[in-house]
């Protein structure tokens, strides 16, 4: 493919009126980044899914709408297991019927809960800004709709059809929105994700696959001291596990066991009778996944037979791995020839991380999951956007965007390649 990529003065045109947003954007984000929206916390969920509607409701050809989400199964630290609810995902339709179909993804939750200290917005210097969910991925929220404003406004536009996701869970795992990405995905030629690039402005390359795990394992209370012998530990049989599970880290190139929380015991004097043991397991190939889970049942066959618990593991595998697969690979170097055309150096590294990119894969759909604005710092009070980066890479999606429509970038193509994989 080659490196030099010509734009006409239509698609100028657009990336002019993009720079003309650079001071909407900059106030958007200050004014989202204030409303909590920690991703338990329903009422912030709803205010800014409530923004959302008005903000996209400027596109053209729009259908918005509230997708209701299945519940999942939660753990909670006391051992009872229950539903966790969710409040609805943003779904937005842009010309369903259009030849071309692509995926746009992103997601309104952040990490931060809402009694954080993390609130509020500061300018660090006069391309900083300092705040929660001002990178991930408020900002990148806004980069996305900035792109297709932009490109309503390309004679060519009609040729492309979008449904935007945007979620309320991606920072617990998309548990209930990952059947509604699989669906979107299904019927989509590619994805753009935006999750946030470094500060340096490279992306994400191949990703890891994850999985969340509660093992409740239950025993028997009794007086610590009368009656001790009558007692079956559950902490201590939690513990064990823990320490197996750790002790798997270095088994397997790539595999990483990540042991993150007990909960469990009371009063020193009561022998512990439930426990719930937390834990994350990252894997690098899709093979990785029938070791792990065989690996796993050994070791709850050990802590089984243990006299008097019981153990019980819920959870799974939510995220494949995403390979740099030819097809991904094409897409990345569509991205790097968008981004040249406007002076960018696009790189990319793998990663251990995840995100909504992997489920898109899942379902077969090539794609870039970091075409957010350039951040650092995420999901720590430290997290910052850099504000140049609203019109450079609202700016680059709308190159891409416009390529498709004109079918130098044949979307189709790199579909073809993700179904020969």
């Amino acid at each position: 493919m080659s490196t030099v990529l010509d734009l006409s003065p239509e698609e100028r045109a657009v990336l002019d009126w993009i720079e003309t947003r650079s001071d909407h954007m900059i106030e958007t984000v200050k004014a989202w980044s204030a409303i909590n929206s920690g991703s338990r916390n329903a009422d912030g969920l709803e205010a800014m899914r409530g923004c959302l509607v008005e903000a996209f409701s400027e596109l053209d050809d729009c259908e918005i709408s509230a997708i209701e989400l299945a519940p999942s199964t939660v753990v909670l630290p006391d051992g009872t297991v229950t539903e966790q609810t969710y409040t609805p995902s943003f779904h937005a339709r842009i010309r369903p019927q259009a030849p071309i179909r692509i995926v746009m993804t992103g997601h309104h939750d952040t990490v931060f809960p809402k009694d954080s200290h993390f609130q509020s917005c500061e300018m660090w210097d006069e391309d900083t800004l300092n705040g929660p969910g001002v990178a991930d991925m408020k900002g990148g929220i806004i980069v996305m709709l900035h792109a297709l404003l932009g490109l309503q406004r390309f004679p060519g536009h009609k040729e492309i059809g979008v449904d935007v996701l945007i979620s309320p869970d991606e920072e617990i795992g998309n548990l209930g929105s990952g059947p509604v990405l699989a669906e979107l995905a299904a019927g989509a030629d590619i994805g753009m994700t935006y999750e946030p690039a470094l500060a340096d402005g490279s992306l994400a390359g191949a990703r890891k696959g994850s999985g969340n795990w509660a093992l409740k394992v239950s025993g028997r209370a009794a007086h610590a001291g009368r009656e001790h012998h009558l007692g079956r530990n559950a902490l201590v049989a939690a513990c064990q596990f823990g320490l197996e599970l750790d002790r798997l880290n270095g088994k397997r190139d790539g595999v990483t066991f990540n042991l993150a929380k007990i909960d469990g015991g009371g009063p020193p004097n009561v022998v512990p009778d439930t426990a719930v043991a937390r834990f994350n397991i990252r894997v690098a190939e899709e093979n990785d996944q029938i070791w792990v889970e065989a690996e796993l049942e050994r070791l709850l066959d050990e802590i089984r037979v243990r006299d008097g618990i019981e153990a019980e593991l819920h959870g799974g595998f939510t995220r494949p791995p995403k390979p740099m697969s030819p097809a991904n690979e094409r897409m990345f170097e569509w991205t790097r020839t968008a981004g040249e055309a406007l002076g960018l150096t696009i790189r990319w590294q793998d990663t251990g991380g995840v995100c909504e990119g992997n489920n898109l894969w899942a379902a077969g759909c090539p794609n870039v999951d970091t075409l957010g604005v350039r951040g650092a710092d995420i999901h720590s009070d430290r997290e910052i956007v850099k504000l140049s980066s609203f019109v450079e890479r609202a700016q680059l999606s709308a190159v891409m965007l416009m390529k498709f429509a004109s079918g130098t970038f044949d979307a189709r193509d790199a579909r073809a390649l993700a179904k020969r994989r």
